[in-house]
């Protein structure tokens, strides 16, 4: 009995053991798993610094091991809004994503942390923040700012005998297309232009708004708020948009955004590209000699008072999604923070991201870049035409303008049917 009695206690012993050693390994697990660590999903639209922006983030981890960051790209040829769109539809919302202007914030409110708490907000430039607060609340953070007009190679008009500094008018810049055409053989060129009509925010957002927001004497508040559009410099806009069609590397509708930048542009086979500033790091990578030395950039023409005026604006905003756990939104937080405000993160923003910062504490003098240096100096001369394509009706610059540019240069509508098809799907917009 005494035998039957100690082995059964015995047995009693290996399992107290055994239960011990599950109950340790439990606890070992809850400090080294999920309970402890944070995972924050990105869902970004910023092709052009998706390597530098992931290196950062993999810095920012290192330092802070109890945060798992995952990025997700999507711009560049793929249509962003429409992915995200997709994304909030499936159920897999990304804690920290982009927006643009009025319009979007109106379309996301529901999702939108307030993030008046950030010290980047509290450093956020003189209006950078128009358009994304609403009732007291900072509900998004600038990405940086960025102008766009016409990049050119300076040593292809050198060549050619052009002057960049002289194109201010549509017939200086027809003449001096037809002026490098005429040449592009002994140039070596495929065309003077590579215009990437399939890309519609080429199109709709950036080409249109050279000759809308006028309309609305720059004001982005004033375009969001209208409830028509007249078209006042439809001419104009029409002959930018015939101009690069005219003289561009061939089919215009079958061209995008890699083509245009990496293969035609980068490469030296077309003279001129309608971008920005952001397209920099892409032909730094593609030819270092080139984007330090042999780019410029000047102004799309304009008849009118905002003549030698460069389209300067936010591209888009860091936002927060408030659906997301405490500890996410504030590491969503903590980590905006640090990217703009830390001296590591304000290196990259400078000196990797090629970024114009948006914000005070920076060295304007670090501005590294010739494109974004120029884009500076016409901020400094006050010189800019505000981004109203940022608010517009959800959708409207894009799938019904720049598709009904689409079909103009294909033939199957007049300007006239896309000027009024364009008007009446904003007005119904606004209803």
């Amino acid at each position: 009995m005494r035998k039957r009695i100690g082995f059964i206690l015995a047995l009693l012993a290996v399992f107290v053991l055994v239960l011990s050693g599950c109950a340790s390994d439990s606890v070992d697990n809850r400090s080294s798993s999920s309970k402890d660590s944070v995972d924050v999903n990105v869902f970004q639209f910023k092709v052009e610094f998706k390597d530098q922006f992931e290196e950062l983030v993999e810095l920012y981890m290192k330092e802070n091991e109890h945060v798992n960051l995952s990025v997700q790209t999507v711009g560049g040829g793929s249509d962003y809004a429409a992915s995200l769109k997709a994304e909030m539809a499936s159920g897999n919302e990304p804690v920290i994503f982009n927006i643009g202007g009025p319009t979007e914030l109106n379309e996301y409110r529901d999702y939108l942390a307030d993030l008046s708490d950030t010290q980047a907000a509290s450093l956020a430039l003189d209006g950078t923040l128009n358009g994304i607060e609403e009732g007291g609340e900072i509900l998004g953070l600038p990405f940086a700012l960025e102008g766009y007009g016409l990049i050119y190679n300076k040593e292809i008009f050198d060549q050619a005998g052009v002057d960049p500094n002289t194109l201010t008018s549509f017939a200086a810049l027809e003449a001096a297309f037809a002026k490098i055409d005429e040449q592009k053989e002994a140039l070596g060129l495929e065309a003077v232009v590579a215009f990437p009509a399939s890309e519609l925010w080429v199109m709709g957002n950036h080409l249109a708004n050279h000759y809308i927001a006028p309309e609305f004497n720059s004001d982005i508040i004033g375009a969001f708020e209208s409830e028509t559009i007249n078209f006042t410099y439809s001419d104009q806009m029409k002959k930018m948009l015939d101009l690069q069609s005219q003289y561009s590397v061939q089919p215009v509708l079958s061209l995008d955004y890699s083509m245009q930048v990496e293969q035609l542009f980068s490469t030296g086979k077309v003279a001129v590209i309608q971008q920005g500033n952001w397209i920099y790091p892409t032909v730094e990578q593609m030819d270092k000699d080139f984007a330090e030395n042999g780019i410029g950039l000047i102004p799309m023409p304009f008849d009118g008072e905002f003549s030698d005026h460069l389209p300067v604006g936010v591209p888009q905003y860091w936002v927060v999604n408030k659906n997301a756990s405490d500890e996410q939104v504030k590491a969503a937080k903590d980590f905006l923070d640090w990217m703009y405000t830390s001296d590591q993160g304000k290196d990259f923003v400078l000196d990797k991201f090629k970024f114009i910062p948006a914000y005070d504490g920076y060295d304007a003098d670090r501005i590294a870049d010739p494109l974004s240096k120029t884009v500076y100096q016409y901020s400094l001369d006050e010189k800019t035409i505000g981004w109203t394509f940022m608010a517009t009706p959800v959708g409207w610059n894009e799938d019904i303008l720049a598709t009904e540019f689409q079909k103009y240069l294909v033939g199957e509508v007049t300007w006239e049917e896309v000027l009024s098809t364009s008007k009446q799907e904003w007005e119904n917009a606004r209803k």
